[in-house]
């Protein structure tokens, strides 16, 4: 394998920054084509605002099974896993719950200050409700359940394609898309150097931010500055508690962790989003490196993650880590 000089390519889609960067020049532009196809089929099977994606097809079945493909199957296992994993935190089924905010459609599009909201306390409907035969890739949503795989499908995007491509280049590659960053293959000299915002509502240049170093596996940062927007004046943000439907009201503003895979990064950062206060003890128990920042900019650190910020540039730059359309 090949370990070079970092070279990087970055474009917009799904209403975030995606960032390529691979350690062999000359099969940079290859492995921007592969990526591309990637999450254009990803976009197909699992996004709820294309009205022929595979995943409004499945929430239109009206309680009746139904047989995916391969990716939407494999986009639901991560999402179910991440339930299980949390105990709920990290929940799928808050397709309704989302629509209700007005985040009903793509996240460019959605209006930043509209009418008042009317919200009232209710559960969503629950991972477990769920029907899944991953072997048969059957799939039975309830009727009225919608389905929301976000929280976990751009890291699960990235993990694969990171892997894929690292395998195809035969070099050290680097894959974020809005902020889920998954690496493989061999990293640069001093690992792959990844710049990690506070707020990521604020210009790149001007947040507050660290950098540091991964060699494997992945880091991702959830935040409720990135998907933000106003109901009759009330601010309402895409990370929802499960048990209200209701945005997440903890302490922190963004929360980032590393860990085996750019996957159970994210669903370790959006866990620790939904439990608040506890989630620094939470990280610790589970041996993984988090950085919490709270609303006035406080910054707690946990399981091994450097207190200090490395003193080079990100090879990784400004969208990665807690960029723009993190999750």
């Amino acid at each position: 394998m090949t370990a070079g000089r970092a070279t990087a390519a970055a474009w917009r889609t799904w209403s975030c920054t995606v960032r390529l960067v691979v350690t062999d020049p000359a099969r940079l532009p290859h492995c921007r084509d592969v990526l591309a196809v990637w999450l254009d089929e990803v976009d197909r099977a699992c996004s709820r605002f294309r009205e022929d994606s595979e995943l409004v097809a499945l929430d239109a079945a009206e309680g009746r099974p139904v047989r995916v493909g391969p990716v939407l199957a494999e986009a639901l296992g991560a999402a179910l896993r991440a339930a299980e994993l949390t105990d709920g935190d990290v929940d799928p089924t808050v397709g309704s719950a989302m629509a209700a905010l007005g985040y009903d459609r793509d996240f460019s599009l959605v209006e930043r200050d509209g009418r008042p909201l009317k919200l009232v306390v209710r559960p969503v409907p629950g991972w477990r409700r769920i029907a899944f035969d991953p072997r048969e890739r059957l799939v039975t949503v309830p009727t009225g359940v919608r389905l929301d795989l976000g929280a976990t499908a751009k890291a699960w995007a990235a993990d694969r394609a990171a892997a894929t491509l690292a395998e195809i280049a035969d070099c050290g590659v680097l894959v974020s898309i809005g902020g889920d960053t998954a690496v493989a293959g061999p990293a640069p000299d001093g690992g792959w150097r990844v710049r990690v915002q506070d707020r990521t509502d604020e210009p790149d240049a001007h947040a507050p931010h660290t950098v540091v170093a991964i060699r494997d596996g992945g880091l991702a940062t959830s935040s409720t500055t990135a998907r933000r927007w106003s109901r009759g004046g009330r601010a309402v943000h895409h990370l929802l508690d499960p048990r209200t439907g209701h945005p997440a009201a903890g302490p922190w503003r963004t929360v980032s962790v590393a860990a085996g895979s750019c996957l159970d990064a994210n669903i370790a950062s959006t866990a620790a989003m939904i439990r608040g206060a506890s989630a620094p003890a939470w990280l610790e128990r589970n041996h993984l490196p988090g950085r919490l920042v709270d609303a006035d900019g406080a910054v707690t650190t946990v399981g091994g993650w450097p207190d200090e910020p490395l003193p080079v540039a990100p090879v990784a730059g400004p969208g990665t880590g807690a960029g723009r359309g993190a999750a």
